[in-house]
């Protein structure tokens, strides 16, 4: 796994840097700002982004928004003191592949990262809950976008994804297919709704009565 640490505390970074690499994860870059993580990840296209919110020159949000949009297969997790669930919510719908409290015990903060390799959200269960109820809310109007275009096979995929089963073995398991086909049915979610990851894909699902949301 290949990390860049972005975030605008010297002292943090360095704790950081020391965890990961105790645990075997090669830290190729550190950013001070959201600029630097931005312009790190188009040259070195890391695995993940560990992103502060709050950070000088550019903020983690716009980071996230741009990474997202210019390089989607590098994963940004935003690791912050934040408790506001806005900060939530805006770091989901930009593009984040996971929202982590920088108080996270170290054991499930490295499940969680294992996890965004496999194409799992790194969300605790509390904030998990937090997004599928936010985004349970009915919106209006609804966006013109090509939801109807989704096959019967892709709209059970997005049954399973808003059921907390997100990972491409799980998904195929499920399926009964390979995981191949599962790649091939989320990547064409993503392009029929304009989307850039599976947490924005629940989000969207949600939002828009794609599927109905779990029970509690």
């Amino acid at each position: 796994m290949r990390v860049i640490i972005a975030d605008d505390h010297a002292l943090f970074r360095d704790g950081l840097r020391s965890l990961l690499e105790a645990r075997g994860v090669e830290v190729v870059a550190e950013a001070r700002n959201g600029r630097e993580a931005v312009e790190l990840a188009r040259q070195l296209r890391p695995d993940i982004v560990l992103m502060d919110l709050t950070m000088p020159v550019m903020g983690g949000l716009e980071a996230t928004r741009l990474i997202s949009a210019e390089l989607p297969d590098v994963n940004v997790v935003v690791l912050t003191a934040s408790e506001d669930d806005a900060d939530l919510f805006e770091a989901v719908k930009s593009g984040a592949e996971g929202f982590l409290p920088k108080n996270l015990e170290a054991e499930q903060f490295f499940d969680l990262l294992q996890g965004v390799t496999e194409g799992q959200p790194a969300l605790t269960p509390g904030l998990a809950r937090k997004v599928l109820n936010e985004f349970a809310r009915p919106a209006a109007p609804r966006p013109e976008r090509t939801a109807e275009e989704l096959t019967e096979r892709e709209r059970e995929v997005l049954e399973l994804l808003v059921q907390g089963v997100t990972s491409n073995k799980d998904l195929a398991d499920r399926l009964f297919v390979s995981e191949n086909t599962v790649k091939y049915h989320l990547r064409n979610i993503l392009n029929k709704l304009h989307l850039q990851n599976r947490a924005q894909v629940i989000a969207y699902a949600l939002r828009h009565g794609l599927v109905e949301p779990p029970e509690e």
